[in-house]
């Protein structure tokens, strides 16, 4: 190479690393929440064996694994990604059937396809192990994952999500009865992005999981819901996603949870009328090395949305020991 051409490209690097908050994997320190273009210019694809995983890879550092709720995809971490990736290598896939990953044909969706997918997911990474961060139905696939694979998990946080005693909860049974019948996509998820104030509202998205009535935003419900209703393929799998949260993928895994040697912190939301509210006593009286739990009054389901600071802050202290 020419050296004025070493010169011309060197500095259009740097002019696009000024004008883009994430260059060759790092953001800008000063980027405190990813916005819905933010994003979208970070999210990269990596083909597996189960399809083309939508993920965000941020940061440098020990790996940490951010896994989603459900109907939600990676945007849900966008408040505490910029945070932890000053300090972490962070990976915030999309699960199989949900977000921008594009499952390959005839693929399964899964809790353990899930499990399957994030191992193959991180071996193509180069990531030997992992801290993980989950949330909702993310939390039944890190704990699958934590009893497959020991050794590539340092420790847990989970955030309101399944047991094996609450999987799958009373309160999502419709959902399941709609994901069967094919008709859980176009019965709640279209009409929540075609009516945002309705996706808000006591009977939406917002009401059923956040604690905030202005939240989820617009940004937010076109960036999570518009993907899985954009075709009837798409709207196929989203049922399938929801389908396959029954029947109970945690069944037996308590004495597995006993005898594991991963640091599990929880972080339960007081306020979630999904998931049993003794759940955080569970986890406490079953895991092998508990590191107890904190509440978070008035919280709801999907409050790792809104109050990242607070994730963050679990994270580090996690982290730190």
């Amino acid at each position: 190479m020419h050296r004025r051409d070493f010169l011309r490209l060197s500095s259009a690097a740097a002019a696009y690393a000024t004008a883009c908050p994430f260059f060759f994997g790092q953001i800008s320190k000063n980027l405190s929440e990813l916005s819905a273009s933010d994003f979208h210019a970070a999210r990269r694809f990596l083909t597996t064996s189960q399809g083309r995983i939508s993920h965000l890879d941020l940061g440098k550092g020990p790996a940490a694994l951010f896994l989603h709720g459900f109907p939600l995809n990676s945007f849900q971490w966008r408040g505490v990604l910029p945070q932890l990736a000053k300090t972490h290598r962070c990976i915030a896939p999309d699960f199989l059937g949900l977000g921008y990953t594009e499952v390959a044909e005839g693929q399964e969706v899964t809790p353990q396809a899930q499990v399957a997918m994030l191992a193959e997911l991180l071996d193509k990474l180069s990531i030997a192990d992992v801290d993980i961060v989950a949330n909702d139905s993310g939390g039944a696939v890190a704990q699958l994952f934590s009893v497959r694979y020991p050794h590539r998990v340092k420790s847990l946080l989970l955030t309101n999500c399944d047991t094996e005693p609450d999987s799958p909860p009373q309160a999502v049974a419709p959902v399941i009865e709609l994901g069967r019948k094919g008709r859980f996509a176009d019965e709640w998820l279209a009409p929540w992005v075609a009516d945002k104030p309705l996706a808000r509202s006591e009977i939406g998205l917002g009401g059923m999981c956040y604690a905030n009535p202005q939240h989820p935003g617009d940004e937010a419900i076109d960036t999570y819901l518009t993907p899985l209703v954009s075709s009837e393929k798409r709207k196929k799998l989203t049922n399938a996603y929801a389908a396959a949260l029954a029947p109970n993928p945690l069944a037996g895994i308590s004495a597995k949870l006993k005898t594991s040697s991963v640091a599990t912190r929880v972080l339960w939301g007081t306020g979630d009328t999904i998931f049993s509210q003794q759940s955080p006593q569970y986890f406490h009286a079953t895991v092998g090395n508990s590191l107890g739990y904190r509440l978070v009054p008035g919280a709801k389901l999907f409050f790792p949305e809104e109050m990242p600071s607070l994730i963050v802050e679990e994270a580090e202290f996690v982290w730190s020991l």
